[in-house]
């Protein structure tokens, strides 16, 4: 979501030149550069001016080091004031002394605050905590219908809040609370009521929850593609019932990029958790310095890893090697990487992590169509096992028939076997068998 802003940020480092230091003259336009690629990603017009103010201050005369151009010093500036206004370091959830921790999460309607439920209940879950959710929601009754939906999707439990229970609602927080403490449940995790805008009825339901239930989070889950409207709800929440920390949804869209940004520094509340997509298992931790290096193009290699090492299988990982090395890559061998892949998330999301310079300068050029890796294991699906182990044997009657089994045109049949066999003949070269031996 932030590839705008990167694309122009990496135009300011042209007009920084000068011998061992940066000036007045060489700064000035990287400067402006800088406020109109922030402006422009809709971020909060008083960050954008304490932000250049300071990144002026620090920059200005400062000797260079010898390791440093005054490009890549300029750069450090910026990416160390960055990581400042997103909080610095990456800020863990807080959980009670005597259990149950409660959790409970605000925002307007259509933020993803449901789905947030789940995906931080899932989350926990994976930490060992044994989490219970509930939907407490005065006006729309319906709306723990989708909560408890989602509890049974993801094998965990649900509590019911009944009409009988919300006639006293009291009564029936504090009957929620002996119920969590009864059997166990720690975090309790809270989806309120939302709203399509913030009115004082609200706020006295939410001022009501966070009275009996008191929590030790109170979780704002803001719609990163809103821009200012999240930062603005933000700080309304916060002042009006108080906020700990916030989950920011949808930065796998193309917003501008602004909110997240914008909201650490007007509310002064940290981001713990980032949605980057809407299957369950997509709220990532938010880490301020990975972040800002992605924002100026540098990359996020240590959030690549850690994708990787969550969702690879380490023993296919090392069959994988042993195969390449002797050259023995099959088409089945491929389907297996696809959906290592696919386990990863969009080939386009990932290709995002790597810096967009040195090799990588030109990565964000690729034009990634995920729907055609999907496409390639379907039709090596259609294939029998002989076919996906020996694909010279598919000659224009196999090509047709796995054409119908997969629902693909002959045509991408073609042209995944045609890549193939190129690959094939990449394993063969000499510069990448001496390549192979040092895996």
């Amino acid at each position: 979501m932030f590839e705008q802003l990167t694309e122009k940020l990496q135009k300011t480092l042209k007009y920084i030149r000068g011998e061992g230091k940066i000036t007045e003259k060489n700064i000035a336009e990287a400067l402006k550069m800088l406020r109109l690629a922030f402006l422009e990603a809709d971020v909060n017009y008083r960050v954008v001016k304490e932000f250049e103010e300071k990144v002026k201050a620090k920059a200005l005369n400062q000797e260079v080091l010898l390791s440093l151009t005054p490009a890549q010093h300029f750069i450090k500036i910026v990416r160390d004031e960055l990581t400042e206004i997103l909080g610095q370091e990456a800020k863990p959830l807080s959980f009670a002394t005597h259990p149950p921790s409660v959790f409970m999460l605000v925002g307007l309607q259509g933020s993803g605050k449901t789905t947030t439920c789940g995906k931080l209940a899932r989350y926990v879950k994976g930490l060992g905590k044994n989490p219970l959710l509930v939907s407490f929601d005065l006006k729309r009754l319906a709306a723990q219908d989708q909560l408890r939906i989602i509890a049974k999707s993801l094998d965990l439990p649900f509590y019911e809040m009944t009409t009988e229970k919300m006639q006293n609602p009291v009564e029936a927080l504090k009957e929620l609370l002996t119920y969590t403490k009864n059997r166990g449940y720690d975090p309790l995790i809270v989806d309120t009521a939302g709203r399509l805008h913030i009115d004082e009825e609200l706020m006295e339901e939410l001022r009501l929850v966070r009275e009996i239930l008191q929590p030790v989070e109170v979780i704002y889950v803001g719609d990163s593609m809103t821009g200012q409207d999240a930062v603005r709800s933000a700080q309304a929440f916060d002042q009006k019932i108080g906020l700990t920390s916030i989950i920011l949804t949808k930065l796998d869209g193309d917003a501008r990029g602004g909110a997240a940004l914008s909201i650490v520094y007007v509310t002064h509340k940290p981001i713990k958790f980032i949605g980057v997509g809407e299957k369950f298992d997509k709220l990532e931790v938010f880490h301020p310095d990975r972040m800002a290096s992605r924002i100026l193009g540098m990359g996020d290699i240590l959030s690549l890893i850690e994708k990787a090492e969550q969702e690879a299988d380490l023993k296919e990982a090392e069959e994988m090697a042993r195969k390449l090395k002797k050259q023995q890559f099959t088409l089945e061998d491929f389907r297996k990487q696809l959906i290592q892949l696919k386990k990863m998330g969009s080939l386009s999301g990932l290709l995002g992590f790597l810096p967009k310079a040195g090799p990588f300068k030109n990565i964000g050029n690729l034009n990634i169509d995920d729907k055609k890796l999907v496409h390639f294991e379907a039709i090596i699906n259609s294939m029998t096992r002989e076919e996906r182990e020996n694909p010279k044997i598919i000659n224009g009657s196999r090509r047709a028939r796995i054409a119908r089994g997969s629902g693909r045109p002959v045509q991408e049949v073609n042209q995944l076997l045609k890549q193939f066999f190129e690959m094939e003949k990449l394993l063969k070269k000499s510069d990448f068998k001496k390549l192979l031996k040092n895996i």
